[in-house]
């Protein structure tokens, strides 16, 4: 039972692959030395499938989770943007201007009431006002903002399931 649309060249991922892969989510600081121990292999055994993982593109990246409070991004932004009207054209000028935006976590394309549903950082919520103005309103073909406030982190960091 595979990850649909990635191919695999053993073709499903095992139980080895799918540990590696639980494990490295937990903790993507872990050693080879520490993988191997725990699902059983050899450090070269667990060096070559984690490679491997990484090359067919189970593994996308490895990153640091930072504190967003910690660096003056404590405020969690969700915002629906609805469009004025949709087109190819117009899609792509937002796509690319909202990947320009720095504070801009996150942006979905949705099927509902809107349009796009986009996750931003703020420094707090007296910025917000500024963060509207400058980023969201101006980008291409925007008709009308919701925005919603978190007021607390339920599950911030969830891991896949494997």
């Amino acid at each position: 039972m595979g990850i649909p649309g990635v191919n695999s060249e053993e073709g499903d991922l095992d139980n080895i692959d799918r540990s590696l892969l639980r494990l490295l989510q937990e903790d993507g600081r872990r050693t080879t030395l520490d993988l191997a121990a725990r699902v059983g292999l050899s450090p070269t055994g667990a060096s070559q499938r984690v490679k491997r993982l990484f090359r067919e593109g189970f593994i996308t990246a490895v990153r640091a989770v930072l504190d967003p409070r910690k660096i003056g991004h404590g405020t969690l932004v969700f915002i629906e943007v609805r469009l004025d009207h949709t087109a190819p054209h117009i899609f792509d000028r937002f796509a690319e201007a909202v990947i320009k935006a720095p504070e801009v976590l996150e942006c979905h394309m949705v099927v509902g009431g809107f349009d796009y549903l986009v996750k931003a950082r703020i420094a707090e919520m007296g910025a917000y006002q500024d963060f509207l103005t400058r980023v969201i309103l101006p980008l291409p073909g925007v008709k009308e903002t919701h925005t919603y406030a978190s007021i607390g982190d339920v599950k911030p960091h969830a891991l896949l399931p494997v």
